[in-house]
């Protein structure tokens, strides 16, 4: 216990877990007088000293020297209702000035009588008390620990090894810890290979029971906004601007851009000289689409980019209050505008924010000779 061997091992522990070393010490500490008392009989007036260099353990034995005992008092309040108000110094921690001075004459009120009692064979009684202990304080510092490293992790992508599974999740080794990937919260049909390497999208972290939790998702659309502010560098500096992302995870995602340089185009920014930049992206998703978006302020506009790849589109503004707009196209494009399952539509008016009403020429038309 009080050897160098000692403070070299727990040295190790505190580097290999990164962990405070004050948590540690103050954690043995506290074992250690928590052994000394029940072993040794002793009341609460001792305290534990650890030398970090040597490993020199004292248990050491003190009075505070009063004028006369705190036992405490007592504290009425308004309704009647008593509550004890303990002494600062508990008083098997308390000497009368008059004891104290038949072995300290000059001793004076405030003053303290210290007396090392480290019994001989302290080290062997106190260990295994002191292990649990400090075991414990070591896995409390690291959750917490791990829990201060990943907090600025939320809502942003990570790298991971797929390190194992069951029947609902995978668990990705992302360094320190395990982060959950629900298997509801991958992309559809796609296929997750053990051991291999995979980027997830950070949606939670906190502290449960067991301990840190860090939530994963590969369908979440901020999985698709990280993606592209990580492959293209005119997002990160400022001179685009990812204005939305709208996601029906394996089908379709659609993102809006603007650029702040009138000499820069947005949207070739994105595709990358060759297709180079959207390559990786496209590559991350399978075989989700994406539709790349120039945003604008005129809604009708707006509307009309984001009904992509639908072609030779009409957009009309029925209602601005309520945002409701008439989206006419061809016949022959009826299809893509509604896109599998109606995702391309959704997706634009999720996009946009305008509720949208498709119609086909043909079907105005026909409307417009009944009235006739």
């Amino acid at each position: 216990m009080n050897s160098k061997e000692f403070i070299k091992a727990l040295n190790t522990i505190v580097e290999e877990k990164n962990i405070d070393p004050n948590i540690i010490y103050e954690a043995l500490q506290l074992a250690l007088q928590t052994a000394y008392k029940k072993n040794f009989d002793s009341k609460t007036n001792v305290r534990v000293d650890i030398n970090k260099e040597t490993g020199e353990i004292k248990v050491v034995s003190y009075l505070v020297v009063v004028s006369e005992y705190d036992d405490g008092n007592e504290e009425v309040d308004e309704d009647g209702n008593i509550t004890k108000i303990e002494p600062v110094i508990n008083r098997d921690a308390q000497i009368l000035l008059e004891d104290a001075r038949k072995t300290h004459p000059n001793i004076e009120v405030g003053e303290v009588i210290e007396e090392v009692v480290t019994p001989k064979d302290f080290g062997r009684v106190a260990a295994g008390t002191a292990k649990q202990v400090v075991m414990q304080k070591i896995r409390e510092a690291e959750k917490a620990s791990i829990i201060e490293e990943f907090a600025d992790k939320e809502y942003e992508l990570m790298l991971g090894m797929v390190a194992m599974e069951d029947a609902n999740n995978y668990y990705i080794d992302l360094g320190r810890t395990r982060g959950i990937l629900p298997k509801a919260e991958i992309i559809p049909e796609e296929k997750i290979t053990m051991g291999s390497n995979i980027r997830v999208y950070v949606t939670k972290v906190e502290n449960g029971p067991k301990g840190p939790v860090i939530k994963l998702s590969r369908k979440h659309y901020g999985f698709v906004k990280r993606l592209f502010e990580h492959e293209i560098p005119e997002l990160a500096n400022g001179t685009l601007i990812l204005q939305a992302v709208v996601r029906e995870p394996g089908i379709r995602s659609k993102v809006s851009v603007s650029s702040t340089n009138s000499n820069i185009d947005a949207i070739g920014a994105c595709i990358g000289e060759r297709g180079t930049r959207i390559a990786g992206i496209l590559k991350e998703l399978g075989s989700e689409r994406i539709d790349l978006i120039p945003y604008t302020e005129d809604a009708a506009e707006y509307i009309k980019n984001a009904m992509l790849p639908a072609k030779d589109v009409i957009v009309s503004i029925t209602d601005e209050v309520k945002k409701e707009a008439l989206v006419v196209v061809p016949e022959a494009n009826l299809s893509q505008a509604i896109g599998k399952k109606g995702s391309n539509i959704k997706l634009a008016s999720r996009l946009t924010k305008y509720h949208l009403e498709v119609k086909t020429m043909e079907e105005i038309n026909k409307a417009g000779n009944k009235a006739i």
